[in-house]
């Protein structure tokens, strides 16, 4: 048994002080008690929060970041940026897949992540030929975040065709091509590895990509807990499409033809009616919300508000990972709510009026949920993860309870992250990882 002694945590029940955290051999909370003496315990460096989940990562763009930001025609939109990212995909070797990941993992971790969905569909070679392993990409995600540190939960993604009406893939999405068997041998294989910190489920891509009936036989062969994602709504183009091709907008035709529960993580589902976020919230799926993207795409902006009215379930995700902190994302997604009711401090309530103590536990959560692994809070029976803040920081001197954690997401400072605990293990200390400057030099390379 370990314990660490916390002048500041933040619980499910709020932030409290001098908090007792124990935890067991195999690297879960066995004890998490406030108002406690230090009893021998060691003292943390600050406040503490429990990690957070990345719901969605496209790991390989992390090094896209910044190279898509010059017009090169009359108008930019997400559709023109995508013809960029094929192009690029079309250079990425496994090699490069895995160094890749492994520096957007070590960022992600010193950004208070302690956990990722990866959401792969780079499947085969440059030519569209399958490798050798068929999972050698997947693996090599796998292999990054073992090396990191990081927990992960591995998608491999259901990828059929170009747009609705079973269109074939082009040419430069052969990389992307799988279908329902390819899928079955991919989820699998990371079966395989499942452990503690690896769990397994599947992404069918998107309405445009999959077809119902692949869809269908997808869902059908999984193990009953297995996560599913896929990308919704993100774009009106898409809903509109889908509308003509299948009779209903995205996420209302997964609603009503998918059984769509707790285990179902609905990537981005920005447009949408009142009537659809109302049954999104009502099925305990999660929706996955990914800010700086959206953001960077002109994608648009989730109706946050209405859909946390009719209590529903939330996370983030780093997605392109134009950013690799998940306190910009909750600041980000906060900013744009203020943006469109002209109002400020929207995500809070009476009993959890504090905005950034409120986005960090729902957010937490929701991203559990969408992972399906036991983490989000720090409580017995959780994975031990821990992000520690630097309590000898300027911006934290002098704050307790709700201001630390504005502090973290809205004072503009510098990375307030400074130990991070992964299952019991610490994976970043003095906000030094082990592998930080190897995995820089990969990643140069």
């Amino acid at each position: 048994m370990k314990k660490y002694f916390a002048p500041e945590a933040l619980l499910p029940q709020g932030w409290r002080s001098d908090v007792l955290i124990c935890i067991d051999e195999r690297g879960g909370f066995a004890a998490v008690s406030e108002g406690a003496s230090r009893d021998g315990a060691e003292r943390l460096a600050g406040p503490v929060l429990p990690g957070m989940a990345n719901l969605h990562s496209h790991a390989f763009q992390r090094a896209m970041a910044g190279l898509a930001e010059v017009r090169a025609a009359g108008s930019d939109d997400f559709w023109s940026w995508r013809e960029l990212m094929y192009r690029f995909v079309s250079r990425l070797t496994p090699e490069a897949a895995q160094a890749v990941a492994t520096q957007l993992y070590v960022e992600m971790l010193k950004g208070g992540y302690t956990a990722l969905a990866e959401f792969h569909y780079v499947h085969n070679d440059p030519a569209g030929r399958p490798y050798a392993q068929p999972a050698e990409m997947l693996l090599r995600h796998l292999s990054a975040a073992r090396d990191a540190g990081i927990a992960i939960t591995l998608l491999p993604s259901l990828y059929r065709w170009s747009d609705f009406g079973s269109r074939p893939l082009q040419d430069r999405q052969r990389r992307f091509d799988s279908g329902v068997a390819d899928v079955q041998q991919l989820y699998s294989e990371a079966r395989r590895h499942a452990g503690p910190d690896v769990n397994a489920g599947v992404a069918p891509h998107s309405l445009r990509a999959v077809d119902p009936g692949a869809l269908r036989e997808l869902v059908a062969g999984l193990d009953a807990k297995a996560p599913i994602h896929i990308h919704a709504a993100e774009q009106t183009k898409e809903v509109d499409a889908c509308s003509a091709e299948l009779g209903a907008r995205p996420v209302e035709w997964l609603l009503e033809h998918m059984d769509v529960d707790r285990r179902w993580c609905l990537v981005h589902a920005t447009h949408m009616t009142q009537r659809e976020t109302a049954s999104l919230a009502a099925s305990g799926a999660v929706a996955g919300l990914c800010p700086t993207t959206e953001g960077n795409l002109g994608d648009g902006i989730f109706p946050l508000l209405d859909y946390r009215a009719h209590g529903g379930r939330w996370g983030v995700g780093g997605d392109s990972h134009v950013s690799r902190e998940a306190g910009e994302e909750l600041r980000l997604l906060e900013y744009v709510q203020r943006l469109v009711v002209r109002r400020r401090n929207l995500v809070a309530d009476a009993a959890s009026p504090g905005v950034a103590s409120t986005l960090w536990r729902e957010a937490a959560a929701g991203g559990a949920q969408a992972l399906a692994r036991p983490m989000g809070a720090l409580a017995p029976g959780l994975r031990a993860d821990l992000v520690v803040l630097d309590g000898g920081h300027c911006d934290l001197a002098g704050r307790k309870g709700d201001a630390i954690a504005g502090a973290l997401v809205f004072s503009g400072s510098a990375n307030l992250v400074r130990d991070v605990m992964v299952g019991g293990a610490w994976v970043v200390k003095d906000r030094h990882h082990d592998l930080e400057q190897r995995a820089a030099q990969d990643y140069k390379k």
